[in-house]
């Protein structure tokens, strides 16, 4: 038994030195110059690197499914119906000249009348708006990973040994760095926020703690080796205002946050969520909300108010789409944000899904589950543009001032402009959608009737 000894040693110091190694090139490569806001370059090159590996990898694949005759998975292509924007009485004016070939104002009701509401409901499900904005679209090119692309079957032995490689250092190499990596920044975001409360009120405490959070974000972004492109950094947010951008992931708010500082806005939770709330909040005027407050519009809405009454005080950062969207759309913005009359600075988000997919679809998905796909992936590439500032217009509303944001938003990052609210992942269409649509209908038939009546 005492023969083991000098073999448990040597194995116990070669374990030190390791742990040694792996601390000091974390603290010299990635935590020092996240401290300071600089970068090595290294991601930039690990990024081109892989770039290359796709594009042989993909190569490979085409050149093998050619040989054996496999026919390749195509992405699902939006627009399987090829449609012209037509109001619903040109459409039915159209229907009816093809079918019977009296004019729209012959008659008050037509049988032909009711093909258009039918061809509207297939075509609704076939080529759904909405349900396809929450699932992620397998890429054309594939990327080592085997959940981008479900039906890649076996091609050749290199591409088998390059796969099997990749999932080797994805999961034995770069998955306990960024876990050592996410621990070390949500440590020192706890501890360093407490130490910052018990300041005094002032300059010092507001410079203390924003680089606080600044670094201990940056340590976060590292750790999902999160590579950002920032455009017109001169429109960054300013205080007083408020910061609305397009909602993919969770992690959208430790995007924005490692390049700026900001006040959050959200619900209460427990556990280790509430934990890292309680720290935040006594350095920074974040604001939170206990649960039966979020359902109280007018309260949430009074607490912004005065938030963003007071010009020193930080911008709120707020995702009005309420839900993560699969980053080819922006979906509808409650309007909550836009009534309270503050000035806002519009941000567009954009995620490269070649290195990893970043929407999280929650209703497939736990935050965990969610958390272990993105530190397994190969990085997070992505670009941000801060858009000049916007104000309320006199002769505007909240919806239609929301709506001009969005279209903004949504022409910057290159997404698809939609009108639909995201809740409609979860909940069934509102009544009002199906009797607008009535009332377009009965205005048309009745609206005929009483023209017909004055002549």
């Amino acid at each position: 038994m005492f023969l083991l000894l000098p073999f448990d040693s040597l194995v116990v110091n070669l374990l030190g030195i390791s742990i040694t190694v792996l601390f000091t090139l974390l603290l010299v490569f990635i935590i020092v110059p996240a401290i300071f806001g600089v970068s090595f370059g290294i991601r930039k090159v690990y990024m081109k690197t892989l770039l290359k590996i796709f594009q042989w990898a993909t190569l490979r694949i085409e050149r093998g499914a050619k040989e054996k005759n496999h026919p390749l998975y195509k992405p699902y292509v939006n627009g399987i119906i090829a449609k012209e924007p037509m109001s619903l009485e040109e459409e039915i004016k159209e229907i009816r000249r093809s079918g019977s070939g009296k004019a729209l104002d012959t008659p008050e009701f037509e049988l032909s009348d009711i093909f258009y509401f039918c061809r509207k409901g297939i075509e609704t499900i076939m080529d759904d708006e909405v349900t396809k904005r929450f699932s992620a679209e397998e890429l054309e090119s594939w990327n080592l990973l085997s959940r981008t692309n479900y039906n890649f079957q076996y091609i050749s032995l290199r591409l088998t040994v390059l796969w099997g490689l990749g999932m080797l250092i994805r999961y034995c190499f770069l998955l306990p760095l960024r876990i050592a990596l996410a621990f070390t920044g949500i440590s020192l975001l706890v501890t360093g926020t407490t130490v910052v409360g018990y300041l005094p009120n002032g300059r010092c405490k507001e410079f203390l703690s924003k680089h606080v959070h600044l670094m201990c974000y940056r340590i976060c972004v590292r750790a999902l080796t999160a590579i950002i492109t920032y455009h017109d950094r001169e429109n960054r947010p300013r205080n007083g205002g408020i910061c609305v951008a397009n909602h993919t992931s969770p992690i959208d708010v430790i995007i924005l946050a490692s390049d700026g500082y900001y006040a959050m806005v959200g619900q209460i939770h427990g556990g280790l969520m509430g934990v890292i709330q309680r720290a935040m909040v006594k350095a920074c005027p974040h604001v939170w909300f206990e649960r039966s407050e979020v359902k109280d519009r007018h309260l949430v809405a009074k607490r912004l108010t005065e938030h963003v009454q007071d010009k020193s005080k930080l911008p709120i950062l707020i995702f009005p789409e309420g839900t993560c969207i699969n980053n080819t759309s922006v979906m509808m913005f409650k309007k909550g944000s836009f009534e309270i009359g503050a000035t806002v600075y519009p941000v567009a988000i954009k995620y490269d899904p070649q290195f990893g997919d970043a929407f999280w679809n929650s209703s497939k998905y736990g935050m965990v589950t969610y958390l272990l796909r993105m530190m397994t992936s190969w990085a997070i590439v992505c670009s941000v543009w801060y858009l000049p500032p916007m104000t309320r217009q006199p002769e505007e509303d909240a919806v239609q001032f929301a709506n001009r944001v969005k279209s903004a938003i949504a022409r910057q990052g290159g997404l698809v402009d939609l009108l639909w609210d995201g809740g409609l992942k979860r909940e069934k269409v509102k009544d009002t959608f199906k009797e607008e649509q009535q009332k377009l209908y009965s205005k048309m038939i009745v609206g005929n009737h009483e023209d017909r009546s004055r002549s």
